[in-house]
């Protein structure tokens, strides 16, 4: 398997510089602490040790063996934020819209008819969520109320009558 890999040759050239690298060194490499501007044999090693890292689940498992005899592994704090990420419950794009329209109306109350929000405003809302056991907390969420509008606008053919119009929004 080893002298006809599926992968990129550009991967097996990079992975051969790795090892030269690593052999010069007796091994004793701190592949995390590599600064990704090093460069050895005319190749990018830094950044390419780096891609290696945080690319690790999309690797085929011959690779990752390879990588890991060297001492090469996965790149443990982003590997923890993309799990974190997917745990994240995912927001219906009715709910973003129902968001972009709570802000809306909490901007109006406070700010009046008629008052312009620019396109970098943020607005603030706090929602009261209910936790386990019935338990409820205040969360609060930033809503980009300027992006939302600008957004909403140049979608509005999508919109039904009256759908911002009941909160003061003049195009809709």
């Amino acid at each position: 398997m080893w002298w006809c890999p599926h992968w990129p040759i550009t991967w097996q050239r990079s992975y051969a510089v790795a090892r030269q690298w690593w052999l010069e060194r007796d091994g004793r490499v701190g592949w995390a602490r590599l600064p990704v501007e090093t460069a050895f044999e005319g190749e990018a090693l830094g950044r390419w040790v780096r891609a290696q890292r945080a690319g690790w689940a999309g690797l085929d498992q011959e690779q990752r063996d390879l990588l890991a005899a060297l001492g090469i592994g996965e790149d443990q704090e982003l590997a923890a934020a993309r799990a974190a990420a997917a745990a994240k419950p995912k927001v219906s794009r009715s709910d973003r819209f129902a968001l972009g329209v709570a802000a809306l109306v909490q901007f109006v109350e406070r700010e009046g008819r008629g008052v312009r929000v620019k396109r970098q405003h943020v607005e603030e809302l706090e929602l009261v969520t209910v936790g386990a056991g019935g338990k409820e907390s205040v969360e609060t969420v930033s809503v980009s109320l300027g992006t939302f509008l600008n957004n909403t606008k140049a979608r509005r053919a999508k919109l039904t009558p009256g759908q911002l119009a009941e909160h003061g929004v003049e195009w809709a």
